[in-house]
């Protein structure tokens, strides 16, 4: 009984109804879960062993294991004409 005249004093019941409260309830759970999932012990840097961060990039640790990067194959001579009305050429070509 006392609680139900506390919520009464403090006019929870009618404030919980209105949709700016519960807006703004569902935002601050969101960002409280946020935090956690975006800073919990999971998201922590793994140190990684020397043969793997030696190489920057995919084609640099390609090379070092031995393998050819090559460049993708030209499209075929036989290959049709793309279907529909021809598209007609930029009015303001933008150049870098």
């Amino acid at each position: 009984m006392a609680i139900n005249r506390i919520w009464h004093l403090l006019g929870m019941q009618n404030a919980l109804r209105h949709p700016g409260v519960i807006a703004l309830i569902v935002a601050g759970v969101t960002i409280a879960v946020m935090l956690f999932v975006d800073h919990g012990p999971w998201a922590r840097p793994k140190v990684q062993p020397a043969h793997v961060a030696m190489y920057h990039t995919t084609g640099e640790a390609a090379h070092a294991a031995g393998a050819m990067v090559l460049p993708t194959e030209k499209r075929s001579p036989i290959e049709p004409a793309r279907p529909g009305p021809k598209t007609s050429p930029t009015v303001n070509p933008v150049t870098p």
